[in-house]
């Protein structure tokens, strides 16, 4: 296993991959994988339920997925995203949702976010001991502020703020942060400036490492092609052609035959 210890150990010396995970049976692929690490993302909310924005997931959903990926991952680090408005109802309200992730089976946390409150809540909890992972740039959270999932940081008071949060980060006690939607050479500045891994979602490959959505880089959704994306197959046009070639066994009698018969 990829301990948080040997995550922060890795920059420099080796690339980190790291995909998202919600369930049992991508789990038990993954663990069995050259992944580093699982991200339980609260992209959950779209790619597995159905809805606009992630917004909608929240702590109850983020434990209930984390808790069926951990039954499938015994040898990655197990990283859970802190779900919209978790952290900021609090001293105890951050724990005890923190709590329920970590009690779920996640090993670390991951909070969006660069702004002072933020960065005061990943310093309480790491403080009481929870490792966490900063995400800047295009934070999914947020994205009625944004107005839209666009690239951050184009502009030069925005790049100035990313950069600097990363530093702020950093001094927290992150042991990384993802860049999500960024341009490359504000990646790279980052990257460079800080002494813990950079982990990238369409931010260039000046990074320590790169994340991307199990579902999105399998093609399970042909109708998402972002830049940033590379489809390492076709899910959709696999799964289509299984269920109805299974369809077409049903209805002429094919399926099942003598031998898959008691």
């Amino acid at each position: 296993m990829k301990t948080v210890s040997e995550f922060r150990k890795s920059k420099s010396k080796e690339k980190i991959s790291i995909v998202t995970c919600y369930d049992y049976w991508s789990a038990r692929i993954i663990d069995e994988s050259d992944i580093d690490a699982a991200l339980v993302g609260d992209s959950l909310a779209m790619v597995i339920h159905g809805y606009e924005t992630t917004v909608n997931a929240d702590i109850d959903l983020m434990a209930l997925h984390t808790s069926a990926v951990k039954r499938g991952i015994t040898n990655k680090l197990i990283i859970a995203d802190m779900p919209f408005l978790a952290h900021r109802r609090g001293k105890d309200k951050l724990i005890e949702n923190a709590g329920k992730l970590i009690k779920a089976g996640a090993q670390a946390l991951k909070i969006e976010g660069g702004d002072q409150d933020t960065i005061d809540s990943i310093r309480y909890l790491i403080d009481s001991g929870i490792p966490v992972m900063g995400h800047l740039g295009l934070t999914p959270q947020s994205v009625h502020k944004f107005g839209g999932f666009k690239l951050r940081g184009k502009e030069k008071e925005e790049a100035d703020f990313i950069i600097e949060s990363a530093g702020k980060l950093e001094a927290a006690g992150c042991f990384g942060i993802v860049l999500e939607m960024v341009p490359s050479q504000i990646a790279k500045e980052v990257t460079e400036q800080i002494s813990i891994p950079t982990i990238g979602i369409g931010a260039g490959m000046y990074m320590d490492g790169q994340v991307l959505v199990l579902h999105d880089m399998l093609g399970f959704n042909k109708d998402f092609s972002p830049k940033f994306l590379r489809k390492y197959m076709d899910g959709y046009s696999s799964i289509m052609d299984a269920v109805n070639a299974y369809s077409r066994d049903v209805k002429n009698g094919n399926f099942p035959n003598k031998n898959e018969s008691y």
